[in-house]
């Protein structure tokens, strides 16, 4: 099962980001010459998805005047100029763009390396639709570049996930990418909500799981961050 189609969440405000942010929005700031929202697109684009939906909130003219210069994957539009729904709510508006079948979800400022597979057609091969909602792709603290704090989830070594307890410690990180069934959203009202409350509740049924991945994993989460990630980029060999 390779999904389809994608929703990539580009509508945050970027704050961290500022200086540069007062001008551009985050998704547009650039990594080795290419921006962080077209990193994530090209590893779309080559893991086969057709059609990404894209929201869009803070200087929303300037994404889609960029988004339109794309050809691959086909781009469309979810518009929260009037409210910024959060991660999930996001999702909401957007269902019914995005369809009935499992979707990728990338955050747009967040992005990664990949191997001899890439790691979004691993997580399509890691997909199981009996026994998951959500598949989200982890990454090792020692993958990342960019990172600060602690990990996010501890990981059994089936892949399933739980929240840390108080004092506990864990190297898996949520690097940003992951697949989604719609059926989580049945009867889910608008509006404002973050994607941890459906976490959660995956968690609870035992649904939420997470496969590891390959390469280096890399966000961006201030200026000075830039220049971090353009280093550990070339030293990859990789070029935007």
């Amino acid at each position: 099962m390779t999904p389809h189609t994608a929703m990539v969440l580009a509508a945050g405000l970027g704050k961290r980001m500022a200086p540069i942010t007062d001008t551009i929005p985050k998704p547009l700031v650039k990594v080795a010459g290419k921006s962080l929202i077209d990193w994530g697109l090209d590893s779309l684009a080559g893991a086969g998805v057709r059609r990404a939906v894209v929201n869009v909130h803070y200087l929303a003219d300037q994404l889609e005047t960029h988004l339109m210069e794309r050809t691959a994957p086909l781009i469309e539009i979810s518009n929260e100029r009037e409210q910024l729904l959060d991660s999930a709510g996001g999702i909401i508006k957007a269902l019914p763009q995005i369809g009935s079948e499992p979707f990728y979800v990338l955050n747009a400022d967040t992005f990664w390396t990949d191997s001899d597979k890439p790691n979004l057609v691993l997580l399509a091969e890691g997909w199981n639709d009996a026994s998951m909602d959500i598949l989200l792709m982890i990454a090792h603290m020692n993958q990342a570049v960019g990172r600060e704090g602690g990990g996010d989830f501890s990981m059994s070594n089936t892949g399933q996930l739980r929240r840390l307890k108080p004092g506990e410690t864990s190297p898996y990180i949520y690097a940003g990418a992951a697949i989604i069934h719609p059926r989580i959203f049945a009867n889910a009202p608008s509006g404002k909500v973050s994607l941890n409350r459906y976490f959660d509740e995956a968690i609870a049924a035992d649904r939420l799981f997470g496969l590891p991945m390959d390469g280096i994993w890399l966000t961006v989460g201030t200026p000075d961050a830039i220049e971090e990630a353009d280093a550990a980029i070339a030293k990859q060999g990789i070029h935007g």
